[in-house]
């Protein structure tokens, strides 16, 4: 995970992470974009279903059934089943925007090894195992993320992280949250314990759309840094154009 220059023969220092180039990140930073934007739809209307089932399952809790009892019970299946179908839904959209979002994570990254070669503390591969590693997912794709970052910005300037660091809040918290609401609704077995457990279902599905949301300010900002840096970048003679560069003269 060292980014210690090497030497090579004649003096030079080799990159750490091997050779770069830059490659254009603004299609798929859009269809990442895109498909956050869809995660955002689909987790707004979880909240939708998660809160019918929240309310009608309160009711019965709490006894206010009366006279319309059925009625309730069926209101409470049907809300149920409509929850269960979007929780279909939100796993489709998240596995098509995980897999975009990872290819244009790992191409951002190689990007910013051509800006700065020697800023990089994680290896190429973490682009993707450090998202799926338990305990190091945690922090090796933020850490991966703010150098990408730094090595993005404009020369010269200092950019904040707190955009980087808000989303990566949201983040943690939504896989938490998710986590333990999830093991409570499938595990709940009488009204009271799928009042709760819904409960946690809403609050993680409102966190995760503040995480997409953020996520989105994060791509956007990020693959616009990388193209206005690109365009500004010294190509050596004799050299070929990178395409991020190439692309828009």
């Amino acid at each position: 995970m060292s980014s210690t220059p090497m030497p090579v023969p004649g003096g030079t220092m080799a990159p750490p992470h091997g050779d770069a180039w830059l490659r254009s990140p603004v299609g798929l930073g859009r269809a990442v974009a895109v498909l956050l934007g869809v995660v955002v739809v689909v987790g707004l209307f979880s909240i939708w279903a998660g809160v019918k089932v929240y309310d009608v399952t309160g009711t019965i809790v709490t006894g206010e059934v009366g006279e319309v009892g059925e009625a309730v019970q069926r209101d409470a299946v049907h809300a149920d089943s409509v929850m269960a179908e979007v929780g279909v839904v939100q796993v489709a959209s998240l596995v098509a925007t995980v897999v975009v979002y990872l290819v244009w994570f790992h191409r951002v990254r190689i990007n910013a090894e051509v800006f700065d070669p020697f800023g990089h503390e994680m290896g190429r591969a973490w682009t993707g195992w450090g998202w799926f590693v338990p305990v190091v997912n945690l922090w090796f794709p933020r850490r991966i993320m703010l150098n990408t970052w730094d090595a993005s910005r404009p020369a010269g300037t200092r950019t904040s992280h707190g955009l980087v660091n808000a989303w990566w809040v949201m983040w943690t918290i939504t896989l938490f949250v998710g986590r333990a609401g999830f093991e409570s609704y499938r595990k709940a077995e009488t009204a009271t314990d799928l009042y709760v457990a819904v409960g946690d279902v809403l609050f993680a599905d409102v966190t995760g759309v503040v995480a997409a949301v953020l996520a989105i300010l994060v791509v956007l900002r990020l693959t616009r840094m990388q193209n206005e840096k690109a365009l500004r970048f010294p190509v050596p003679p004799g050299e070929p154009v990178p395409a991020a560069v190439r692309d828009h003269r």
